[in-house]
């Protein structure tokens, strides 16, 4: 089949390495001139936790000439209808989209072609660009740390369905969901908490894990994240083998404290994830806060479930966008009354 990453920054980057690695045609398009110059001359370079060079077909936008069967969906989650209106022409007529954004994007998504057309994917590991061409893979190179959910938004074809599995299973771990919801939610909970901290502290997710007011914080973030799902009626997927749902839920000191003190331990394969959102902010653009711990707020006043951390993660972000505050560790004194 004929398929594309649309958005390959970072993490699409590493993956369609991975894909044509494994000997499959994909096409790898990015907006960024100077990263797209560099795939095609060198290849992707991916460092890190593994190290290699392969060739890949990369294109800008408008080099794009032909019609997919499969796209998968790796741009910010900034303008996602306007984002999926734009790639209609280069679309075939039962062409799908599996979007592999943060945060709950099947909604945007499936309000353009149908959610009979539309995949989800949660990718459970991370990247960084480093420079242009160059992608570093921050989390442990293992099947059990390369994990993607995946999950059908409507009745879907089984055919391109079943071929994304197979791409993705070049890679990592492929879990399919058929509580895909519980899945998208497990994955914002870990993204709410420690992008959402990294944006606000500037650090990676082991040194929030480390200090321990970022990790008090880390911990209610996911609280909040649990008690808006369970007041839903959500129930949250484990995560790479983890009930992430059940551990991080307490209602006693005990069980508070026992929370606490395994989120260094939980976190430790992904320790030098930096969120995506920093390096936005690094580069002078807004970033996808809204997405993320904003989705949390949203569904909290939507079921009457109070967000406060949340709520302080996205204010302060909007700040640093604006020039006010600067990611940095002395933020955290900006959560002093909830700590």
């Amino acid at each position: 089949m004929k398929v594309a990453i649309y958005g390959a920054g970072s993490m699409g980057t590493i993956l369609g390495a991975y894909i044509s690695k494994a000997g499959y045609q994909i096409d790898l398009v990015s907006r960024n001139t100077k990263h797209i110059d560099s795939l095609k001359k060198y290849g992707a370079n991916i460092v890190g936790k593994t190290v290699f060079t392969q060739q890949v077909t990369a294109l800008l936008p408008e080099e794009m000439m032909e019609k997919y069967d499969i796209i998968l969906l790796m741009t910010k989650q900034l303008d996602n209808k306007a984002i999926t209106k734009s790639l209609l022409p280069y679309l075939e007529v039962d062409g799908v989209i599996c979007t592999m954004q943060n945060g709950l994007p099947e909604i945007s998504v499936s309000e353009v072609i149908g959610k009979d057309r539309t995949f989800g994917c949660a990718m459970s590991w991370g990247a960084t660009l480093i420079k242009s061409g160059t992608s570093e893979l921050t989390s442990e190179a293992t099947r059990e740390s390369l994990t993607f959910s995946i999950g059908k938004f409507g009745d879907n074809d089984d055919t391109k369905f079943n071929y994304v599995v197979e791409l993705l299973n070049t890679m990592g771990e492929v879990v399919i969901e058929k509580n895909f919801v519980g899945a998208r939610w497990a994955k914002l909970l870990v993204n709410a908490a420690f992008s959402g901290l990294s944006v606000v502290t500037g650090g990676n997710f082991g040194e929030i894990s480390k200090n321990k007011k970022s990790r008090k914080l880390a911990q209610m973030i996911m609280k909040e994240c649990i008690d808006v799902c369970r007041k839903d009626g959500i129930k949250i997927e484990p995560i790479q083998g983890k009930n992430i749902g059940k551990l991080m839920d307490y209602n006693n000191p005990i069980k508070r404290w026992l929370s606490f003190m395994i989120i260094p331990l939980a976190m430790k394969k992904h320790k030098l994830i930096k969120s995506s959102m920093l390096g936005d902010l690094e580069k002078g653009r807004n970033c996808e806060i809204e997405a993320i711990n904003g989705v949390v707020c949203n569904y909290g006043n939507k079921v009457g479930i109070e967000t406060p951390v949340n709520d302080r993660v996205v204010k302060i972000t909007h700040e640093i966008e604006k020039k006010k505050y600067r990611s940095e560790w002395k933020n955290l004194d900006l959560f002093k009354d909830l700590l």
